[in-house]
């Protein structure tokens, strides 16, 4: 009978879904991408941001774009890892995603399907929130 109820129950395991979402989408980004870049330094942003700023015809921009994917790569992965602040990073998260797939894309779907994955999830968490296993929620509970 509970294995019938794991299969059909819609709430028995939301929270526990979104701490799984959170911490592998979190971890693999701040460590396989984000720390990586957010510790490179201005040469490292210059070519990040690059891209957005070359599309937007506003080169000046270039560090400062490329500044903020590296901390959407990093310290809001931190941020979505412990559920603080989880819908602002997430959406920090998406957006820098998106302009990932945008500048693989050309390149096929093969170049551009982990950033893809990685908008998806942060979709996920963006629209669901951190859920019941976060700091967000125990903020919320204190209120």
């Amino acid at each position: 009978m509970k294995l019938v109820h794991f299969f059909t129950s819609t709430k028995a395991y939301h929270d526990l879904s979104l701490l799984f979402a959170r911490l592998f989408t979190g971890y693999f980004m701040l460590t396989l991408h984000g720390w990586g870049k957010i510790t490179a330094g201005t040469d490292r942003w210059n070519r990040l941001g690059s891209g957005l700023s070359d599309l937007i015809g506003l080169d000046f921009l270039s560090i400062p774009l490329g500044f903020m994917a590296s901390f959407a790569e990093s310290i809001g992965a931190i941020l979505i890892i412990i559920g603080l602040t989880t819908r602002p990073a997430a959406f920090l998260l998406a957006f820098t995603m998106f302009v990932a797939v945008c500048k693989k894309l050309p390149g096929g779907i093969k170049g551009a399907e982990l950033p893809a994955l990685f908008l998806c999830l942060s979709l996920v968490i963006l629209l669901s929130g951190a859920g019941k296993y976060s700091i967000d929620y125990l903020l919320k509970q204190k209120k």
